[in-house]
């Protein structure tokens, strides 16, 4: 007991910013791990007690000790996405793929502005998309595909330049989807099996849907 607090003062002493960060990450990681089943106990090394996050398993963290990936597609999750995770701030990598997380997503992922790949596809998340995801100005593939997401598509995310793969297909998305900004080089392939997805708007020829009869 009293070599584990000499260590932790000792790490406190050395770098208190970084042992600060790592345990306001950790503080975050282990709230998504209190809202989730874990039934094959892929998350079992997730102990918040320890000083920071790095040695848990599907998280890598930069030379820092800043969370910079969490891997943790097809794990059999269930539960649900918490704001927590937007604290993350040097996030790049959030694989949730392929596990049967449900509820909303939180608006707060739109504070990760270091975000390159978002894959949340394959679950059975519901709500809208979150209009702050046009913050994440660094995103390359924004995957939300198979889920139970309605709503309108948000025109805030045509703002995203570095875009390279959408997939949004298999919802319930509703209105018309965006061909303007970014959006103009993904095909219909992309907005796919949304039943009440009319198609592109026409910008000039057409009334574009502004969402408002869209629910």
């Amino acid at each position: 007991m009293e070599t584990t607090l000499f260590l932790a003062i000792f790490l406190l002493l050395l770098d208190p910013f970084n042992v600060v960060s790592a345990n306001f990450e950790g503080d975050a990681l282990f709230a998504f791990r209190r809202a989730v089943k874990d039934p094959n106990n892929v998350l079992q090394s997730w102990d918040p007690t320890l000083v920071d996050p790095c040695t848990w398993f599907h998280v890598t963290c930069d030379d820092d000790k800043r969370v910079t990936r969490l891997d943790l597609g097809h794990a059999k999750l269930s539960g649900y996405l918490v704001p927590e995770l937007g604290r993350l701030q040097r996030l790049q990598f959030l694989e949730l793929y392929k596990n049967d997380l449900m509820g909303p997503i939180p608006k707060e992922l739109g504070d990760l502005k270091n975000l390159v790949s978002l894959g949340l596809y394959q679950n059975n998340l519901t709500g809208s998309i979150p209009a702050t995801f046009s913050n994440l100005s660094n995103i390359k593939f924004l995957r939300l595909n198979s889920n139970k997401l309605t709503g309108r598509i948000p025109r805030e995310l045509t703002k995203l330049r570095n875009l390279k793969i959408l997939d949004l297909s298999n919802n319930d998305l509703c209105g018309t989807f965006p061909t303007s900004g970014s959006f103009s080089k993904f095909a219909e392939e992309s907005f796919k099996n949304n039943p009440r997805l009319e198609g592109p708007e026409l910008m000039g020829f057409v009334r574009y849907d502004t969402g408002e009869s869209c629910k």
